[in-house]
């Protein structure tokens, strides 16, 4: 589906923990739907006839909006968290469960627009795969020309993890080091980028 031009194709929120980014980024992604369907109705009903690996590998048809979770529930803690968020999204938006093999799944999603969240747990995530410094570098090269590619609206949201005090041990000071390297990367493709001051969006990239 061709996309408006006035809507930003690549959009990175960050900030702190609990800072309002994930709330924020589906405020824009929904923002951007309504925003689309208004413009383009029939470019949409064009899409909504089509069917994608995706929605397939998910049982779902017509999927015109893809929550990418990069985490997954390891405890019942987690698992009411996940359904929290889950229900506060809607009954619209398809989760899809991605620890690691984002690149190829934001390639093949077809859909009106994608959340990613978040970044930092992937980086996680793929530390403890055993993804080393130069696999994680490979990886966000994967990830950025998968964004490059995609014909969606995709937001993603990620932490800033560099700003308190210097990690104590080597495997803490990795992941900081990953996160801001794939933090800057995403930042670098994105078409937009917000940070995120208690609940505040600030537009640093636009």
């Amino acid at each position: 589906m061709n996309k408006n031009t006035n809507i930003n194709r690549i959009t990175l929120v960050i900030g702190g923990c609990r800072s309002g980014k994930s709330n924020h980024a589906l405020f824009l992604a929904n923002k951007a739907v309504s925003v689309e369907k208004s413009c383009a109705d029939s470019q949409i009903e064009a899409y909504d006839n089509a069917e994608s690996d995706l929605n397939d590998k998910y049982g779902h048809k017509n999927i015109r909006k893809i929550f990418m979770a990069t985490s997954v529930p390891t405890d019942k803690e987690m698992e009411k968290r996940v359904n929290k968020h889950q229900k506060e999204r809607g009954e619209d938006w398809c989760t899809a469960e991605v620890p690691i093999e984002l690149p190829l799944e934001i390639k093949r999603a077809s859909a009106d627009v994608i959340i990613v969240d978040c970044l930092t747990l992937w980086v996680s995530n793929l530390l403890f795969n055993g993804f080393g410094e130069e696999g994680i570098f490979s990886k966000t090269m994967e990830l950025q020309m998968a964004l490059k590619d995609l014909s969606s609206s995709v937001f993603l949201v990620t932490n800033e993890v560099g700003m308190g005090i210097v990690p104590e041990n080597a495997i803490a000071r990795e992941f900081r080091d990953m996160a801001g390297y794939v933090n800057q990367k995403i930042a670098e493709t994105a078409d937009e980028v917000v940070y995120m001051v208690a609940g505040i969006p600030w537009k640093i990239k636009q």
